[in-house]
């Protein structure tokens, strides 16, 4: 397009739907006014619409970050509280509640492979201090089971309290 052509007459708008190509300029006077107010409302709108979606993006990836942060910080309590430094160590978010910040992390007492032990389970939560979280207790699982509340034995501590069959 060369800068005395009008973007009307470049051929390259003609591929383009008919409500997509751009309008040729009005005369001044009415039309002229009501069209610029429309643009100015339409590029207020678009301009909000985007913050809205950034200010989502900047919530949404904070958010992952601190849940990142916080697995983390569970994966090296337990860890730290068991002595193993096992690979396989399963984290639950939803058996204390999914938005609670507290996480149940499940391992093997010995080696082998996942489930194949017996496990400790953990119940975690609170501020990460110096990379590690708070034990608040937990129970054992037998070898092969779900963690369901029907399996578990050995419960201790407050979390431990009611998860355990009596």
């Amino acid at each position: 397009m060369n800068g005395s052509s009008l973007p009307l007459e470049d051929r390259r708008w003609t591929r383009l739907p008919v409500w997509l190509q751009p309008r040729a300029e009005a005369p001044e006077g009415e039309g002229g006014r009501r069209r610029s107010r429309a643009w100015l409302v339409e590029t207020v709108v678009l301009v909000l619409v985007g913050l809205l979606f950034a200010v989502a993006i900047v919530n949404d990836l904070s958010r992952e970050a601190g849940i990142n942060h916080r697995l983390v910080a569970d994966l090296a309590t337990w860890r730290h509280y068991t002595d193993h430094d096992y690979l396989n160590v399963a984290i639950d978010q939803e058996t204390l509640g999914l938005d609670s910040g507290r996480e149940v992390l499940c391992g093997n007492t010995s080696p082998g492979a996942p489930g194949e032990r017996t496990q400790i389970c953990l119940a975690i939560w609170g501020p990460v201090v110096d990379g590690l979280r708070t034990v608040h207790g937990g129970w054992y699982l037998q070898p092969y089971h779900r963690d369901l509340p029907s399996d578990r034995y050995g419960c201790f501590g407050n979390a431990g309290r009611g998860k355990c069959p009596r």
